[in-house]
């Protein structure tokens, strides 16, 4: 089967919902729809999602976000969070992605292999010459994901690496 990403959108709503539910809030990685009742997904989620992505609506402090799910063959198995720019607090921080595979999906270069398809996406959409990331140091499988796509160790803390990627 092949992989692709394809940006949330309202015609998968079922298969991104079904992801997103197989896929906790940890190790640094939020999901906002985890547990929410999938007619909130439908009528809030994906229309605000969409809107963050043209940069409508934002919050205090985001900026431009598009959900990429990461799909095998007709099964979403990943969910990737392309940030469009960074703004002083990101930049100190999570960076341009987060990302996260389902749990029943993971150990099977889920991860890896989602993340080269998103740092292109990220070439179209970033207009720095570098990608941030950062991850928890109990993340091994998430560190080695970067590292294989490139990434440096930039610096870190008492609890994350902070990872770079160029473009």
């Amino acid at each position: 089967p092949m992989l692709y990403l394809k940006a949330m959108n309202p015609e998968d709503a079922a298969a991104e919902y079904a992801c997103l539910q197989d896929l906790p809030g940890e190790n640094g990685f939020t999901n906002e729809a985890y547990g929410i009742p999938f007619e909130c997904f439908v009528e809030e989620e994906i229309p605000r999602r969409l809107r963050c992505a043209q940069g409508r609506d934002l919050l205090p402090g985001r900026v431009p976000e598009t959900y990429f799910f990461l799909w095998d063959g007709d099964t979403p198995v990943a969910l990737f969070k392309v940030r469009h720019f960074l703004n002083d607090a990101l930049r100190k921080g999570s960076g341009h992605m987060g990302y996260g595979v389902r749990r029943t999906c993971r150990g099977r270069v889920y991860a890896t292999r989602g993340l080269a398809l998103a740092i292109q996406k990220a070439r179209e959409m970033v207009p720095e010459n570098e990608l941030y990331l950062s991850v928890g140091k109990e993340n091994l499988a998430s560190l080695r994901a970067q590292l294989k796509n490139g990434a440096y160790i930039h610096h870190q803390d008492g609890e994350k690496y902070y990872t770079r990627i160029k473009l």
